[in-house]
């Protein structure tokens, strides 16, 4: 299975859109993906299966915590463990560069990805009103633990589980 994670960049953004008009409705427009790719405090990845790529993520870094804005995988290759490797980058990252906290919106009514989210450690805090266009409430979750050395053990089970499952963890 050759997957390969790697920094977005501008050229992937038609790619990217093609995910994100899949995904979400609206959802964000390029410009607003240009906007973060240039910005220093974001950090977007792409996951390519076979060539293709067939997901993103992304999060901010603002002070010591980190904002997971979006984690989004084409519907027909869900299942295959992409968005949770995704996910696992995007949290080691954040540790490397001093995150000691982390925070995501999540429609309530995803429950697949609330269950992701908790597999990482998020638990959820509060709910946001009317918070997508469609009039959808968010699921508020944090991450308190990000820094300790018991979250690093943990998100290196989480690696040796998707290794034991689908291979390693480019």
């Amino acid at each position: 299975m050759a997957i390969v994670i790697e920094p977005m960049e501008e050229s992937h953004l038609p790619e990217v859109m093609r995910i994100e008009r899949a995904v979400f409705q609206p959802g964000w427009s390029e410009q607003a993906f240009l906007q973060d790719l240039r910005n220093p405090s974001a950090f977007y990845l792409v996951l390519r299966f076979q060539g293709k790529i067939v997901g993103y993520a992304g999060m901010w870094m603002v002070v010591d915590e980190a904002h997971i804005t979006n984690v989004a995988v084409l519907p027909e290759y869900r299942g295959r463990g992409f968005a949770q490797r995704l996910i696992h980058r995007l949290l080691s990252f954040a540790r490397e560069r001093g995150m000691t906290r982390a925070t995501l919106e999540v429609r309530v009514s995803n429950t697949p990805a609330q269950k992701l989210y908790e597999k990482f450690g998020f638990r959820p805090v509060s709910v946001r009103k009317r918070y997508y266009d469609d009039g959808e409430d968010a699921l508020i979750m944090w991450l308190d633990d990000l820094a300790s050395p018991e979250y690093a053990e943990h998100l290196q089970r989480i690696e040796r589980e998707i290794e034991r499952k689908k291979g390693a963890i480019p």
